[in-house]
């Protein structure tokens, strides 16, 4: 796949397609691109999903995830949509509060100085757990270029 240019491309490579429910690698279940279907049930819901109705709510998932995260963190819709990008898809990963927890990253994020909060992401147990979608968020925070 190409490097992504938006949150929609990005979360679909980092969290991958499936249409059939199935346990997360923390226990929930989950659907589609990475729904979490504990926290979001999809009452009367048939399965498999088709593709579309993957992306629908893959689509759904980021809006309200995006809402949470400005109502907490009101001063991310300064930041440009790659470095945003970072904390919807840490959001998405650890959920918004996970991504709360990250003190000195976003206090550095908002302070605009993005080399320390990358510093901040992998210094974080996060970034040794996550693996390869750390590393490209670490890069995306640093540079601003989607990864």
């Amino acid at each position: 796949m190409s490097t992504p240019t938006d949150i929609i491309s990005q979360l679909t490579r980092d969290e991958g397609v499936r249409l059939e429910p199935y346990k997360d690698t923390r226990g929930f279940n989950t659907v589609g691109i990475g729904h979490n279907l504990d926290a979001n049930p999809l009452p009367g819901q048939t399965y498999p999903l088709t593709q579309a109705q993957a992306m629908q709510i893959l689509g759904k998932d980021v809006e309200r995830i995006s809402m949470f995260l400005q109502s907490k963190l009101p001063w991310i819709v300064k930041l440009d949509e790659a470095r945003r990008g970072v904390l919807q898809n840490m959001s998405f990963n650890l959920g918004v509060p996970g991504l709360l927890e990250f003190h000195h990253d976003l206090a550095d994020t908002q302070a605009g100085n993005y080399e320390q909060a990358a510093l901040d992401m992998e210094a974080s147990a996060w970034y040794k757990e996550v693996g390869d979608r750390a590393k490209r968020l670490v890069q995306q925070m640093r540079t601003g270029d989607w990864q």
